[in-house]
Formats: C-alpha cells, sequence, structure tokens
C-alpha cells in the first residue's frame, strides 16, 4: 500500500486494514527494502509487510494484491514521488523456470498520478512488483493492472485489476510556497515599472475619441451588443466543445473556458488602431464588456462548472474588474480632455502612440513570457493547439456577426478584433483566487497560451498589414 509519512488514512473494503502482525514477516520486508537497488525520493514508502504477508500461490487466482488485499484506495501526498509494492502469487514468479511474467500499470487520471517505472522483485518462492509514482493534482486516479504472461506473443493476459486506486490529497502547506512559484502577472513589480508608460499611452488613445461617433454608439448600440455576444456566449461554448473534443482534464478545461469568457484586452484598442478599425469604438466596447464581466463571468462559471462536475467556488475578482475599468476610464478621459484643451500637445502624443504602443506590446509579452515560464515547463500539446485556435475562431466569429448587421468595415474589424483578445490577466486572478496552488498553475496554462498565442498571431497580422498597405497603397 502506498503511505505518506507519518500518516496511515486508508479506504477499506471488506475485512479492515492492514499491517505487519509478525517478526517474520517485518524481517521480510526489511530484506525486500535493502534488496532494492534504485533510489527513491519523495514524501512516500510501500507498506511492505503486509504485501509479502501472503501464502503460497492461490490456485485459479486472484495472484495481485497490494497489502493483505483488503485495501482498495491507498492515500498519497500531492506533488510527491514513491513507490507501490503489488505482490504476484501467480506460479513462475519468484524462481521457477521459464520467463517470468510481466506487470503492465496505467493511471487513468494522468493530471493527478503518473506512472515512472514498474521493476520486477523476487523473494524466496514469491515475488512481486515495484511501481514508481509521482502525484500530481489533488484528486482520484483509478489504476489499471495487467498481469501479463510474456512467453507466448502476442503476451497472455493473466489477471487484470481496475479495483486499486490513488486518492491524491492536498498538501497542507502549499499555498504557502514561495520561490519558484508563479507570481501572479498583476503583482510582479516590473509591472509597476511599466505603469506610468501604460497610462501615458492610454492618454494617447483618449486624444483618438471622437464624441460624435461616442454620440451615435449610445444610439446604435449594435456594434457593442455583438461584442457581449461573442465574448461572454460563444467564445465560452467553444471553449467547452474544445475541452469535450480533445478530453481537457477538469481543471484545464475551466481555466479555458474562463479565459473564453474574460472581457475584451486592453491591447485590442491597439491593435484597433494599427489595423483600421474604429478606436472610439474599441475604447467603448473594452469598458461596456468590462462592466458586463461583473455578471456574465460567475454566470459562465457557475454554468460550465456544473457542466464539467466542477464544485470549487470560484471567486470573481471584482477589485480587479474595478482597477480595469478606473485604468481604461480614467486616462482616456484625461485624453480627451488634453485633445481639447492642449491640441498642440494631443498632436504630439498622437504622433509617437503607434510606436509607443508598439514597444510596449513586445515588452508586455516578453514580460508575460518570463513570468509563466514555470507554468507552461509541463504543457501538453491539446491545450496548446486548443490556445492557438481560440483567438483566430474569436476573430472570425466577431467579423462574421459585424457583417451579419452590415456594418462599416472599420467596425467590423473592431468587433472582430474585441472578440478575438480576451483579458486574459482577469482569468489568471480568477482562477489563482480560487484554486488550490498546484491546480491553480495548472489550469493557468489555459491563460497563458491564449495570451501568448493572441499576442503574437496579432502581431502577424500587424505586420501583414503594415505589408499589404505598403505594397498596395489605398486611393
Amino acid at each position: 500500500m502506498v503511505l505518506p509519512t507519518g500518516s496511515s488514512q486508508l479506504r477499506s473494503g471488506p475485512g479492515g486494514g492492514s499491517g505487519c502482525k509478525s517478526p517474520r514477516g517485518m524481517l521480510r520486508a526489511a530484506l525486500l527494502l535493502a534488496s532494492l537497488s534504485w533510489g527513491v525520493q519523495g514524501t512516500a514508502i510501500a507498506n511492505l509487510s503486509s504485501a509479502l504477508g501472503h501464502p503460497g500461490p492461490l490456485p485459479g487466482g486472484p495472484y495481485l494484491s497490494i497489502g493483505d488485499g483488503s485495501v482498495v484506495e491507498f492515500e498519497f501526498p500531492e506533488d510527491s514521488e514513491g513507490i507501490i509494492v503489488i505482490s504476484s502469487q501467480y506460479p513462475g514468479q519468484g524462481n521457477g523456470p521459464g520467463p517470468s511474467p510481466t506487470l503492465r500499470v496505467t493511471s487513468l487520471a494522468t493530471e493527478v498520478l503518473t506512472i515512472k517505472n514498474v521493476s520486477a522483485i523476487t523473494w524466496g518462492s514469491g515475488g512481486g512488483f515495484v511501481v514508481g509514482i509521482h502525484s500530481g493534482l489533488a484528486g482520484l486516479a483509478p489504476l489499471h493492472i495487467q498481469l501479463l504472461d510474456p512467453s507466448e506473443a502476442p503476451p497472455t493476459l493473466i489477471e487484470e485489476r481496475k479495483d486499486f486506486c490513488i486518492k491524491v490529497s492536498p498538501a497542507e502547506d502549499a499555498s504557502a510556497t514561495v520561490g519558484t512559484d508563479l507570481v501572479h502577472l498583476s503583482e510582479n513589480p516590473i509591472l509597476y515599472f511599466l505603469l506610468p508608460l501604460i497610462f501615458v499611452n492610454k492618454c494617447s488613445f483618449g486624444c483618438k475619441v471622437e464624441l460624435e461617433v461616442l454620440k451615435g454608439l449610445l444610439h446604435s448600440p449594435q456594434p457593442m451588443l455583438l461584442g457581449l455576444l461573442g465574448q461572454f456566449l460563444v467564445m465560452p461554448f467553444y471553449a467547452f466543445l474544445m475541452a469535450k473534443v480533445f478530453m481537457l482534464p477538469q481543471a484545464l478545461a475551466l481555466g479555458l473556458i474562463i479565459t473564453c469568457s474574460s472581457p475584451g484586452g486592453g491591447g485590442s484598442y491597439l491593435f484597433s488602431l494599427l489595423l483600421g478599425g474604429d478606436v472610439t469604438l474599441a475604447i467603448s466596447m473594452t469598458f461596456i464588456s468590462t462592466v458586463a464581466a461583473t455578471g456574465f463571468l460567475p454566470l459562465s462559471s457557475a454554468v460550465y462548472s456544473r457542466l464539467l462536475s466542477i464544485h470549487e467556488t470560484l471567486h470573481v475578482p471584482i477589485s480587479k474588474i474595478l482597477g480595469s475599468l478606473l485604468f481604461i476610464a480614467i486616462p482616456i478621459v484625461v485624453g480627451v480632455l488634453i485633445k481639447s484643451k492642449l491640441p498642440k500637445f494631443s498632436q504630439l502624443l498622437l504622433q509617437v502612440i503607434k510606436p509607443f504602443s508598439f514597444v510596449l506590446l513586445l515588452g508586455g509579452l516578453f514580460l508575460a513570457y518570463r513570468m509563466g515560464v514555470f507554468i507552461l515547463a509541463g504543457v501538453r500539446l491539446p491545450i496548446v493547439l486548443v490556445g492557438l485556435t481560440v483567438p483566430l475562431v474569436g476573430l472570425l466569429v466577431g467579423y462574421c456577426l459585424a457583417m451579419c448587421l452590415k456594418l462599416p468595415v472599420a467596425q467590423r474589424r473592431t468587433v472582430s478584433i474585441e472578440v478575438g483578445v480576451q483579458n486574459s490577466v482577469l482569468a489568471l486572478a480568477m482562477l489563482q483566487l480560487s484554486l488550490r496552488r498546484l491546480q491553480a498553475d495548472y489550469a493557468s496554462q489555459a491563460p497563458f497560451i491564449v495570451a501568448l498565442s493572441g499576442t503574437s498571431e496579432m502581431l502577424a497580422l500587424v505586420i501583414g498589414h503594415f505589408i499589404y498597405s505598403s505594397l498596395c497603397p489605398v486611393q
């Protein structure tokens, strides 16, 4: 059986618990431990005494057991390494003639538990296997165990067990761990050096706001309504479908859905400017969608958590949403006032807005990658593929919705960009506030990949648009 150091919590089947009750059994366990030629690191060991307490071979099986056979679920700590000893009473498992049977062990929940290796061991006339394991996220990992006879081709299945499982429990002090753990993007001190530069850049965008266009949006809010439809209904549903198609683990699926349920990001009006969109509409849509997120984010989280059978309480970062609103509204209003009262200074800001924005965008991309490298170290292909498609699907959805209402080209581009660019910082904050450390870091792969993919893909579009405009200038 598997036991955390200093713990013996087990769920037993009929027959009660297990344990070593004889000096002979203790001696066998000591000899077996001494015979292990490979080192085991971590916080768990196997209780070998009960694994070796069986009598001779059982005619007709069952042959495989863990412990004394009465325990079917074993508890193990989160993010640890250890071993399981599986004893085998199959004839020939010990020193008998012919090739010894082999064991195949598969974890049916790899995000919870992974199998590192399986080694055969023998003692006296018996034998068994030592299985190296590594635990990840808290949860339940059923085991698929097969005893095979390699003397035939293909190997013959002798016995199959699916009743054993490993319960990985949360580490008690995981939330207090520091050092190499992820520092949340919005709390990194480097970001505070960029805040004054970002503020000035947003003031420059305020100088681009056209009050007449803003008044027109109040009378005809269709573009903003399309943005809300795409951001909070279509994109979360797309994320849910992709989670099912790629069979993403629950935590990763939740991270993807929360990311796709987030409002438009601050870079959306920069891309609208660089790609010939309507900057006033872009700023208005970002502001409105951020306000709407206070209601739509918890609603989307509740609906899809239920569909995914996730029972954690998710905390919507209201303070961060309000901070985002203020950081949009205040510099934009300042920019509008500068445009009205200081037209010459306004012209200066407008001249530097594009190169200044481009430099900040590259700096933000580099910073996000540096801060997310800890999380992205163990990323797997399915979430990368899905993350690459999210911005592209958002762009396509937004543009098609805008075409249905026959909006002008500039507004089509803006609606497309607004749906395709998510505020991944809010999604990241929500996951880090709601989940345990390891689970939060695992789920945070989704917003990081979507953010990196979206920024990279939008930069490629900007470069392509610039090349096309240079080669084919509009007359």
